[in-house]
């Protein structure tokens, strides 16, 4: 297949682009994606280490960040086209960024986490990361008008939604992430756009699928504690595209690695 039919596109919580900026040059190099999409870069714009990337051979970079928190980029080797940025809950928090690369409208989120205590009424957090994922929902349904347009939604969206996106569903019933009223919102904004979940296309729902592992854990790969809580979702108009995907869980044991494991999906055009 020729590499300009393809689309191979890239999703990474780097937890601080300038601390780890040498991860991103390995991952650009050895993954050779079109595109990366980053959260939770934790820089300014005018810090963002884009010498590095173009050094890399991505030329084509969009960003959306603030000093110490949150932030989003798209890293491109591709022209990027139509970029913007979203604000939700009525806050300038950065946690969405969105560009169009061979046609494809990419949008690349970071989902409030929500804090220790999943209830709205005493934890603003989580009451934020509802709110988010309500105003995601309404906003999908609106532009699931346009359903010629081949998008993808990628991100650390902060919820991993299956009984075996974590490690032990039981447990782990009423922790943020996986509380029955955070899975509830998450169905509910996949089904506002009928988004397809391309990881589990390729990974059974019963199999264990794991993208983020807790740096509380000594040893993370012998206990396996993990959650998937990077997604890559395409709009109908790409059912039937998606041709592999892969978390590269070996980048957890980089040295002063991020949290977060990348995820790569890869798209015929």
């Amino acid at each position: 297949m020729p590499k300009s039919a393809t689309l191979k596109v890239a999703t990474w919580n780097i937890n601080s682009v300038r601390l780890r900026i040498n991860h991103v040059a390995r991952l650009l190099e050895e993954q050779a994606p079109d595109v990366l999409c980053l959260q939770e870069t934790k820089c300014p714009d005018d810090l963002f280490p884009e010498k590095a990337i173009k050094a890399a051979g991505y030329e084509h970079i969009v960003k959306s960040g603030q000093k110490g928190y949150h932030g989003v980029a798209i890293l491109s080797r591709v022209p990027l086209e139509n970029t913007s940025v979203k604000r939700f809950c009525g806050k300038e928090d950065c946690r969405h960024i969105q560009a169009t690369a061979k046609g494809v409208e990419i949008h690349n989120f970071y989902v409030p986490a929500g804090g220790d205590e999943p209830d709205p009424e005493v934890n603003e957090k989580f009451a934020h990361k509802l709110q988010f994922l309500d105003e995601m929902a309404d906003w999908f349904g609106k532009a699931k008008q346009k359903t010629t347009t081949p998008r993808v939604v990628v991100g650390d969206l902060n919820v991993a939604p299956l009984e075996h996106d974590v490690w032990s569903h039981k447990q782990l019933l009423k922790v943020v992430s996986h509380t029955p009223v955070e899975v509830e919102r998450f169905e509910q904004v996949l089904a506002a756009h009928d988004w397809i979940d391309v990881p589990r296309l390729f990974t059974p729902a019963d199999e264990k699928l794991f993208s983020w592992w807790s740096y509380r854990s000594k040893d993370w790969a012998a206990s396996n504690r993990g959650r998937r809580l990077d997604h890559i979702w395409a709009s109908q108009a790409l059912d039937g595209a998606a041709k592999s995907v892969q978390t590269l869980t070996d980048a957890r044991s980089w040295e002063k690695p991020s949290d977060h494991a990348p995820v790569i999906a890869e798209f015929a055009l």
